[in-house]
């Protein structure tokens, strides 16, 4: 994944949506090295890597993610076609788009 990507999450991120929360977004990209997104009560940290307990693991390309993030594609008819799949807490997976609202 490039940090430019990670950047536009990061500049995205909504902290009033993330109030309260205290979950982990692993993510396994199949065209490139694994992150996770640690959200602490509206504070976000992006690390590369493996989580060792995530609350939602995600399996997708960068693409699929990029067009998740900015509405080209949506996010259940990816996870119904098997270009995103997701384990744990998938209801997490939908908040996405509400953490990180497109411009």
């Amino acid at each position: 994944m490039s940090t430019n990507t990670l950047e536009k999450l990061q500049a995205r991120f909504d902290p009033k949506a993330a109030q309260g929360m205290h979950e982990i977004f692993q993510f396994h990209f199949s065209d490139a090295d694994s992150y996770y997104l640690d959200i602490q009560d509206g504070k976000l940290d992006v690390q590369q890597g493996e989580h060792d307990d995530p609350s939602v693991s995600l399996s997708l390309s960068t693409d699929t993610l990029k067009g998740i993030m900015n509405g080209d594609i949506n996010g259940m008819t990816a996870f119904m076609t098997g270009k995103l799949k997701a384990t744990g807490n998938v209801m997490l997976a939908t908040k996405l788009t509400t953490l990180f609202p497109s411009e």
